[in-house]
């Protein structure tokens, strides 16, 4: 059975600003044992390079990170890429509202969203959304997020990511639960507290976040890749940080 674990590219950013550095990125990130990574946080590179050196370096491209603009405006190119890189699943980073927050906002932007995913039916390509902390904003008995899931097409899939769900005072597993069947991809990072009592990002595993729970609530709910990602490494080489991630959660029994 093929590896389902991955890492999201964002937390090598500093690292994959040229398509030079990519390609030397991409392959310290096969030689440290990931067989797959989301692709998130490039510099400028061909779509066609970047798919020569995914083939070069052994790596599937489980799911990407593009914006909301290029998503909209340009479907064709995205699709188009999708398939060059053999890439099933992408999603939008979150919605980010400078306006007013409101229930009417986000149901707003959940039929908007909804209509540009309708552009990608029958391509083969899955559109999602990836939430951090401010969707858990409650408006009565429902968070935005809930209220995303309530409205945004069956068809929007939905990468929860464990770190910003604590964040936010949520429940990884609950959330997890609540979107069974629409979540194909999650993001895997744990939350620890420092000396001076401040929430921070940690590698899987060296936090205070109970995996054992969530990865078997991953797999009730249908999950297909545990996506690491530690966007601060609290001044640590992000490498070692992915490095450590990925034997963590080997331990803990995700192949």
């Amino acid at each position: 059975m093929a590896s389902q674990i991955a890492l999201q590219l964002y937390t090598l950013r500093d690292f994959t600003k040229t398509p030079t550095d990519i390609a030397k990125t991409l392959a310290r990130v096969k030689k440290i044992g990931y067989d797959a990574v989301q692709s998130s946080a490039l510099g400028p590179i061909d779509p066609g390079e970047l798919a020569k050196i995914f083939k070069n370096e052994g790596l599937t491209c489980c799911a990407t990170h593009i914006g909301l603009d290029k998503m909209r405006d340009h479907p064709t190119q995205v699709i188009e890429n999708h398939k060059l890189w053999g890439c099933q699943y992408t999603a939008i980073g979150g919605f980010f509202p400078k306006e007013n927050l409101g229930p009417d906002l986000w149901a707003n932007f959940a039929s908007e969203y909804s209509k540009i995913a309708s552009a990608f039916n029958g391509s083969g390509i899955k559109i999602g959304y990836h939430n951090h902390s401010h969707e858990l904003v409650r408006y009565g008995k429902k968070t935005a997020l809930d209220i995303l899931i309530e409205k945004c097409s069956p068809d929007i899939w939905f990468e929860i990511d464990t770190y910003w769900i604590t964040h936010g005072g949520g429940d990884p597993v609950s959330w997890i639960e609540k979107v069974a069947g629409r979540i194909p991809c999650v993001h895997l990072k744990d939350m620890g507290i420092s000396e001076d009592r401040q929430q921070q990002m940690r590698e899987v595993g060296e936090g205070n976040l109970n995996f054992p729970r969530i990865i078997d609530a991953c797999r009730r709910a249908g999950t297909q890749w545990f996506i690491i990602e530690q966007d601060n490494c609290n001044g640590q080489n992000p490498f070692e940080c992915a490095e450590r991630s990925l034997k963590n959660l080997k331990e803990l029994g995700v192949d």
